[in-house]
């Protein structure tokens, strides 16, 4: 995926399964770690990890900054 096709991908993620939230959450991550940002990937690692925990606010914001910095990415 690109950085714009992980922008929307993120974007996409809305409340509902959240087997499902975590399954695309990790290919989101996967596809940022295979894009050489691993910084980026843990970003997204965490955005799952608070889904895991429960922790909805930590999950939103953990994925607002993975599309922040996928936008500086997309810009670069």
């Amino acid at each position: 995926m690109t950085a714009q096709q992980l922008i929307a991908f993120l974007n996409a993620l809305t409340l509902g399964d959240r087997e499902s939230l975590l399954a695309k959450l990790e290919e989101a991550r996967a596809a940022v770690a295979a894009l050489g940002h691993d910084d980026l990937a843990g970003t997204v690692g965490d955005a799952r990890g608070a889904l895991l925990a429960g922790d909805v606010k930590k999950y939103r914001k953990k994925v607002e900054t993975a599309i922040a910095r996928l936008g500086h990415l997309k810009g670069s």
